[in-house]
């Protein structure tokens, strides 16, 4: 007769009593279910708070972000308000029947510069590259022109200003470059 030896599971290598539940009784189980369940709980209490949580942020931060635009607008009319004003002015000026053409003209041009200084306030700057190398990334090439003057590949006119706000494009000038003398002329 063989010795008696306990069964073992071949695949595990292990004994039935070598496992960790083995020696536990029903009520350890049931207090071990309970607090997993306790835990588990707890655990999707926490995921529900901070998904509530996440979304009020959002909510909160384009509401904030909403402000801020508002207020930085509300800043910028603010400073405009005064290039309406004269504006209105001068065309109350030119509807008079002794208006001076001369004198309209200079009053245009005063609330055109006060409407580009209120603008520069806020960080917008003209691209005006008359003379200067013409740069594909500021400016917008609409035609080659021969011309004495001015170099090669350099900017001849400006038929549109192109303008930048705090160093970032918003539109690029529209510009002519110069193809340098025509044929047969000498530089």
């Amino acid at each position: 007769m063989m010795p008696e030896t306990e069964n073992t599971d071949p695949a595990s290598n292990t004994t039935p009593s070598a496992s960790p539940d083995a020696g536990q009784t029903a009520p350890d189980l049931t207090a071990q279910l309970a607090t997993a369940k306790a835990e588990a709980a707890a655990n999707y209490d926490k995921f529900v708070r901070t998904a509530a949580d996440l979304e009020n942020f959002r909510r909160r931060a384009m509401r904030e972000k909403d402000e801020l635009r508002t207020a930085a607008t509300g800043r910028v009319l603010e400073d405009i308000f005064p290039v309406l004003d004269t504006l209105a002015l001068a065309v109350s000026a030119a509807k008079q029947p002794n208006a001076d053409v001369k004198s309209l003209v200079g009053g245009v041009e005063m609330v055109l510069s006060q409407f580009k200084a209120a603008l520069a306030g806020h960080g917008l700057k003209e691209i005006n590259p008359v003379g200067q190398p013409f740069d594909p990334h500021q400016h917008e090439g609409i035609s080659h022109q021969p011309s004495q003057s001015v170099k090669e590949e350099h900017v001849l006119t400006v038929v549109r200003t192109g303008y930048s706000l705090n160093g970032r494009l918003l539109r690029p000038a529209a510009v002519v470059v110069s193809s340098g003398p025509a044929k047969g002329e000498k530089a």
